[in-house]
């Protein structure tokens, strides 16, 4: 049988081009594993040097504070959820929820939050419920300029109110955390933007009661409402 050259030609380069087209789709590599369902207690998403950037897990596994990719025991974390990690495995931020009835009265929470560099929160959306009590909204905190020292947390949980307690808050970075702002819903059931000066102390709150009513209060550095602004005025 003569082979004729130009047959043989188009022939390769059609198998060329299925192969080609057969890995760009997905062909030369493993196909991802699909599941309908999956029961896990804990999911850590992480970067291929192995560095934490994500922990999806229940309360009884979502672990401690992670500095630097070291753990450490968490002072109050009851909740389950998200917890983000940054660059250098290092927490700053997360959704946590929980919810459960205490001596018949309901509670409820949730939470997500951003973290100042090697700081607490600066930026969380918060929705909370103690039975009757009730409070929803997002919130903007300032924390102090340097990092704190999450090592020493039990440490200084255990000191007895004091100056000496002041001081070592202060040398770990936890002294200097000041709440800036406030839009949401409040405990008293009116409709807030509250806005404070870098003491934390409120200086302009605007407000929607229950009823309708409708006001803007200026307060000075005592806390003392100085002029309100009404619709009547």
């Amino acid at each position: 049988m003569t082979l004729d050259r130009s047959a043989a030609l188009g022939a390769y380069a059609g198998i060329v081009t299925l192969g080609l087209a057969w890995a760009l789709l997905g062909g030369a590599g493993p196909a991802p594993t699909r599941f309908d369902t999956i029961d896990v207690k804990r999911i850590n998403v992480r970067e291929d040097d192995g560095t934490l950037r994500m922990v999806i897990a229940g309360r009884d596994h979502i672990g401690g504070l992670v500095i630097d990719g070291k753990e450490y025991p968490h002072p109050n974390r009851q909740e389950a959820g998200m917890i983000f990690y940054n660059d250098e495995g290092t927490e700053n931020g997360g959704l946590v929820f929980d919810g459960r009835k205490v001596d018949g009265k309901p509670t409820n929470s949730g939470h997500l939050s951003f973290d100042r560099w090697h700081q607490d929160q600066t930026l969380y959306v918060q929705s909370l419920e103690d039975g009757p009590r009730r409070r929803a909204g997002l919130f903007v905190q300032d924390r102090p300029d340097g990092p704190a020292d999450f090592t020493a947390s039990d440490r200084l949980r255990a000191m007895p109110e004091g100056p000496a307690k002041t001081a070592a808050l202060k040398a770990a970075g936890y002294d200097g955390s000041m709440a800036r702002a406030f839009l949401g819903r409040d405990y008293d059931d009116a409709s807030k933007l509250v806005l404070r000066d870098g003491a934390g102390r409120p200086r302009l709150r605007l407000s929607v009661a229950k009823d309708g009513a409708a006001a803007i209060e200026f307060l000075d550095e005592t806390g003392k409402v100085v002029r309100t602004r009404t619709a009547a005025n």
